[in-house]
């Protein structure tokens, strides 16, 4: 569900994430996609903070390195938002065409939303039409300041391109992973993307979203406490993290450090499952998805797997998407592929996608 969208042609996927920015071009042939260019470039720390862009110049400045240096030409991008900036709210509402609906939204939205109206883009999507006698209808709204997301506008026009779709990270996720893979009916996935300053977490009942929260945690907790406690820099924090040895410490000696910092952060996801479980009567989570770049970390799987009780696997976008081994290397493909999964569910935005 596009929070805001315009026809076009062609577009590429933009993640633009506290840590680096990713980008992926794909071309669709009859029924399946073709990967045409794909990329990612890092950014310094404190340039994008809790969702929001410190730095324009630096964000625009790296967009259009990345651009130039996998010869994407494509001009028309799909970017997302997310973080304290955006509300996701699963409303119920009287039942009513949808252009009745565009209509009443603003008012619907007063109710919802905690800013004034007037600061805030909003959009919808109907996620279930009232049945025969049903008087109300479920109905996803999303609203972001519009301070925020004009940050994120006049970046990507400062760097020569134009933004064709505006999505939530939330939901480029979801879009990666329901369009790529079968889902059973039935089935309750916890899809869980892992950034450096934010967690997404959505949760899909049937392949439609029924719960999904932003939380300010993520890789950035485990290089922080390695500073702290080994005394390291940023750089060398991210090196071990990763699972380098640098100057005078061993990966052995960041081992306990890393386990209490993955314990934090399961406990994190673990509080909004137990949200998600109070909001009513919930069927159980059957599993788990996990994207983002902290996914990479070792052990992080088998740890939130124990922690959590559940089945924990790693999002790989590209499995279903066709490259050319002469140009992508299989290997490294799948190393980034975590990284990838906002860029991938942009890049499959369709012309005129919208909710």
């Amino acid at each position: 569900m596009p929070l805001w969208s315009r026809g076009h042609q062609a577009l590429v996927g933009l993640d633009i994430g506290s840590s680096c920015i990713k980008a992926v071009q794909l071309e669709r042939i009859r029924n399946r996609y073709r990967m045409v260019e794909c990329g990612m470039a890092g950014i310094r720390p404190e340039t994008i903070v809790d969702g929001v862009i410190m730095d324009a110049d630096a964000v625009s400045s790296t967009i259009r390195q990345l651009l130039d240096k996998h010869g994407i030409l494509i001009k028309n991008v799909a970017c997302s938002v997310s973080g304290h900036s955006v509300i996701i709210k699963k409303i119920k509402i009287p039942k009513m065409k949808k252009a009745e609906l565009r209509k009443g939204i603003m008012w619907e939205a007063e109710q919802h939303v905690p800013y004034a109206i007037e600061d805030v883009n909003i959009d919808f999507q109907i996620l279930k039409e009232a049945g025969p006698g049903e008087q109300e209808m479920d109905v996803l709204l999303v609203a972001v300041k519009k301070e925020t997301l004009n940050a994120y506008l006049a970046a990507i026009t400062a760097a020569g391109l134009t933004t064709a779709v505006v999505d939530v990270d939330a939901f480029a996720i979801e879009n990666s992973f329901t369009m790529l893979r079968q889902l059973q009916p039935d089935e309750v996935v916890a899809l869980v993307n892992i950034g450096a300053a934010l967690t997404n977490i959505n949760i899909l009942d049937g392949g439609i979203s029924d719960f999904t929260r932003d939380s300010s945690f993520g890789g950035n907790r485990h290089t922080e406490s390695l500073q702290k406690s080994l005394g390291l820099t940023f750089e060398q924090a991210e090196a071990i993290k990763k699972g380098e040895s640098v100057q005078g410490f061993s990966v052995a000696d960041a081992k306990h450090t890393i386990e209490m910092a993955t314990s934090e952060l399961a406990e994190e996801i673990r509080r909004s499952f137990d949200f998600y479980y109070s909001m009513g009567e919930k069927k159980a989570i059957h599993r788990m998805v996990l994207s983002g770049g902290c996914a990479l970390l070792r052990d992080l799987v088998p740890a939130l797997s124990g922690a959590l009780g559940l089945s924990v696997e790693i999002a790989h976008p590209f499995q279903h998407i066709a490259t050319d081994p002469k140009k992508f290397n299989a290997q490294q493909l799948a190393q980034i592929a975590p990284q990838m999964t906002v860029a991938v569910g942009l890049a499959l935005r369709e012309p005129r996608d919208d909710a």
